[in-house]
C-alpha cells in the first residue's frame, strides 16, 4: 500500500485518514495539521522522509502564479527542501492543469453556467488556472487577491489588471513570511470574520480556496454558488445552514471529505514515481480521465 500525508499548517480539527484506491492501487491518505506551528511541521517533515511515498504540503503554496509563470514563496520552499528522500507536493500542477478542465466540464454538463454569472473570485494567483477558465467561458470575475491575502480593501475587476499587478508584486510577495501572506493557519482556519459582505453578496458564484471563502463570509450566503475544494462534512453543513444554493468540489471526495490539491499530486506523484517538476500536462490529464474525475455538484437549499 502507497501512503501519501499531507502536512499543514493549518487546525488539528481538521485531520483525517482514509483508504482509497486510485487505479487499481491502494493508498493511505493522511492529513496531519500543526495548528501553525512551524517548528512542529518542520520535524514531522525530516520524520517521514524516506518513510512515505510522497509528502502534501498543506496550509501553504510552493508557488503562485501570473498566467504561465510562477513565483516561489521563500519560506514554503524552506519546508519543501528539508525532506531529502520523499518528494514533496503543494497542488500547483492540479490547480494549473486539473482544475480548468473542471470547470470546463461544470460548465458544459452541469445547470450551472458561467456566461453573464457574477463571480468573486477570492485569489487568482493561488488558481490561476479557474481564474482563467472563468473569465473566457464568459464569467464577470472580480477577484479578491488584495483584500484576502494582503487585507487591502481593493477589488481587482479583471484578470488583466490582475496579471500586471502580480507580475509587479509577487517577486517581492513570495519573500514575505508564511503568516505575512494572509492565507489563515492553525485556530484561524476554524473562523470567520465578516468584511468585503457587499462583494459577497454581488456575486452568483464564489471560488477559490476555502479558507479564503470562508475567512470573510457573511452569515447570509442564500443563493449563492460554492466552488472549491478542501471541504469537511462540518464545512457543508455549515454552507448549507448560512443559504448555499449548491456546492461544486473540483476533487474526488472520500468519506465525506474533498482532499486538497496537494494530496491529489502527491497521489499522481507515487503512482508515477516521478520528481513533481517531470510531471506533465499529458501526466495530469490522463491520470483525471483514467479516474473518471469529474466535478461533483450538491444542491444544500
Amino acid at each position: 500500500m502507497k501512503r501519501v500525508v499531507s502536512l499543514s499548517l493549518g487546525s488539528s480539527l481538521r485531520n483525517k485518514a482514509v483508504q482509497a484506491q486510485f487505479l487499481g492501487q491502494p493508498f493511505s491518505i493522511e492529513r496531519i495539521g500543526t495548528d501553525g506551528d512551524s517548528a512542529r511541521l518542520k520535524a514531522l517533515l525530516r520524520e517521514l522522509d524516506g518513510k512515505v511515498d510522497a509528502i502534501g504540503l498543506g496550509g501553504t503554496n510552493l508557488y503562485l502564479s501570473a498566467g504561465d509563470r510562477r513565483y516561489l514563496i521563500r519560506a514554503s520552499a524552506e519546508y519543501a527542501r528539508i525532506p531529502k528522500i520523499t518528494p514533496v507536493t503543494d497542488g500547483y500542477g492540479i490547480k494549473r492543469y486539473v482544475e480548468p478542465e473542471m470547470i470546463k466540464q461544470m460548465d458544459r454538463d452541469t445547470p450551472l453556467k458561467l456566461n453573464g454569472r457574477k463571480v468573486l473570485h477570492v485569489c487568482g494567483v493561488d488558481r490561476w488556472g479557474m481564474a482563467e477558465a472563468m473569465t473566457r467561458l464568459g464569467a464577470k470575475v472580480i477577484f479578491g487577491d488584495l483584500m484576502f491575502a494582503l487585507e487591502v480593501p481593493i477589488p481587482i475587476p479583471s484578470i488583466r489588471i490582475l496579471k500586471i499587478l502580480a507580475v509587479s508584486l509577487l517577486p517581492i510577495i513570495t519573500l514575505a513570511s508564511t503568516e505575512q501572506l494572509g492565507y489563515p493557519t492553525g485556530a484561524s482556519q476554524e473562523r470567520s470574520r465578516t468584511k468585503y459582505e457587499k462583494y459577497y453578496r454581488w456575486a452568483d458564484y464564489i471560488s477559490g480556496d476555502f479558507h479564503f471563502i470562508r475567512k470573510h463570509m457573511p452569515q447570509d450566503l442564500t443563493g449563492k454558488v460554492i466552488i472549491t475544494n478542501t471541504v469537511t462534512e462540518e464545512d457543508v453543513k455549515e454552507l448549507q445552514k448560512r443559504g448555499v444554493r449548491a456546492l461544486v468540489t473540483l476533487s474526488p471526495r472520500f468519506e465525506g471529505r474533498a482532499f486538497g490539491t496537494n494530496v491529489l499530486d502527491g497521489v499522481l506523484v507515487a503512482l508515477l514515481k516521478k520528481h513533481p517538476d517531470e510531471l506533465t500536462r499529458s501526466d495530469y490529464l490522463d491520470f483525471a480521465e483514467k479516474l473518471n474525475w469529474r466535478p461533483h455538484v450538491e444542491v444544500l437549499n
